[in-house]
């Protein structure tokens, strides 16, 4: 059983990021992958108030050299300088080489693009500000991670990250950076062990290819295993050398309910909190394993799955807590939102009805917050269940205590000389203007922690620190306009 009372864990303060700019990025027509979420999500956050309760915070823009901590240079460089424009004169300067063979203008583009799996016959496509893209997300789960770090909060979360998939130097299933990893390297400056724990329908491979020789990072994911994307995260693969069974994968069967969920995930991360004792926890929410996900094949309802987030949240570990994969977008939002609401202990008292907000035909026709699992069947047996749970707590029982490391100095908060540069300049605007006004930058931290948008006293949430609203305010009556990131073209997933 977790290890405090509710009273306790009731107190936990939640620290949480976003930037209303996330919702407007757009992979392209068709494509499964969809920011505007993000939007959704916060509005859901606003129309229920649960934005009262947290400090919000517009997070920093990871530069290069933070995203390099864990991906090469030379593939971050890249994608800085790749464009939809430079994409597509590579796709005919190709197309030509073709035909000319002796000409090879833009080949070493045009390699890279296959190198890091990134465009055209591809998952991860070029479009318009890719690396802005990457660089807002990555910073918030770092922004999240120094907040931790500094004990400015219980909770930090980030639900535009938890992006899983990409490698140290390529890009996979719709993921370009590897925020997760990212944060976890900032969290392990302060943090002698850390564990990392995804209920997102796929295997968190990333994450756990660039911790499976360590024993400061245990990884446990619990997926969909077999002719499904990507393939990886069987129940042998244990991670090597110092890392042997510091990976902990279950693999799962179609039609996964809650019930048979739970059984498997409590008493694993139970094992895995006795025997790991961990100082920091990552816990990566993706919403595709939710029931009636277009790339899903789970059967679980928000309850389902946030009961995972419960879970964890009982042990009162600083945690980190991420986004993911989620595909069917009205779903993703209802989730995220409801388990903010768990996070603050909220979740008994907000209304299964949805509040009237600028999205509110995307939930039609019943307009409620909770899911009803359809009549799916569930795959997992209770023979298959139960040996999966008994081959991972034989593995974790092998485990001599959990591993200690040599103390060292403290490295400091990841620090650039843009945040430098930043930090000196509101500091000077601050000088300049002293008026009090509700919403400012000066809560911005020199560690690259974020800009505070507003505290728990009410302030607009949805505000940029420069003043502009993401809320659609038209006092004409006229309606609101749609952004190209709301609405494909011939996509049945516009709602």
């Amino acid at each position: 059983m977790a290890n405090l009372s509710s009273a306790a864990s009731s107190k936990q303060k939640v620290a949480y990021f976003y930037d209303c700019d996330m919702g407007h990025y757009y992979y392209g027509p068709g494509h499964p992958m969809k920011p505007h979420r993000l939007k959704l999500t916060h509005h859901l956050l606003l129309t229920y108030g649960l934005y009262r309760k947290m400090d919000v915070y517009r997070p920093h823009r990871a530069g290069a050299e933070e995203m390099a901590r864990f991906h090469s240079p030379e593939y971050i460089e890249f994608l800085k300088r790749i464009t939809p424009d430079t994409a597509a004169i590579l796709s005919q300067t190709t197309q030509a080489q073709k035909m000319q063979p002796g000409q090879n203008g833009g080949a070493s583009l045009s390699a890279q693009m296959q190198r890091f799996n990134v465009g055209e016959y591809t998952d991860c496509p070029v479009f318009d500000g890719l690396y802005e893209f990457c660089s807002i997300y990555t910073g918030a789960s770092i922004d999240g991670a120094c907040k931790l770090n500094q004990g400015d909060c219980d909770i930090a979360v980030n639900w535009s990250g938890g992006l899983h998939h990409a490698k140290k130097g390529e890009a996979s299933g719709f993921c370009y950076v590897n925020d997760i990893v990212v944060g976890i390297l900032e969290l392990l400056k302060r943090h002698a062990r850390v564990l990392y724990i995804d209920i997102d329908i796929h295997h968190g491979d990333g994450v756990e290819e660039a911790f499976y020789l360590t024993d400061r990072v245990m990884t446990a994911s619990f997926h969909k295993y077999g002719d499904f994307f990507p393939g990886t995260g069987d129940l042998k693969d244990v991670g090597v050398k110092a890392g042997k069974y510091y990976s902990v994968n279950c693999p799962l069967r179609e039609g996964m309910d809650d019930k048979a969920y739970a059984q498997v995930f409590k008493p694993v991360i139970q094992k895995i909190m006795d025997v790991f004792r961990p100082g920091a926890v990552v816990l990566q929410c993706g919403a595709d394993s939710l029931t009636g996900d277009r790339l899903g094949c789970f059967n679980l309802s928000l309850k389902g799955h946030a009961e995972c987030v419960k879970f964890v949240k009982s042990f009162n570990i600083p945690t980190l807590v991420l986004g993911g994969g989620g595909y069917t977008i009205r779903n993703v939002a209802r989730c995220w939102t409801y388990e903010t609401a768990v996070l603050l202990d909220q979740h008994n008292s907000i209304s299964e009805e949805i509040p009237y907000n600028d999205y509110f035909d995307y939930y039609s026709p019943d307009f409620k917050l909770h899911l009803t699992p359809n009549g799916q069947e569930n795959l997992n047996t209770k023979e298959s269940l139960e040996h999966c749970r008994s081959v991972i707590l034989e593995n974790l029982q092998t485990l001599q205590g959990a591993p200690s490391v040599q103390m060292h100095e403290t490295p400091p908060d990841f620090f650039t000389k843009e945040d430098q540069a930043g930090a000196m300049e509101e500091e000077e605007d601050a000088d300049r203007d002293r008026s009090g006004k509700s919403v400012s930058a000066s809560a911005h931290s020199a560690a690259g922690s974020g800009a505070m948008i507003a505290g728990n006293d009410g302030g607009l949430a949805d505000m940029d620190v420069d003043g502009r609203s993401d809320v659609s305010i038209n006092g004409s009556g006229g309606q609101k306009a749609a952004h190209p990131a709301e609405f494909y073209e011939d996509d049945k997933d516009n709602h």
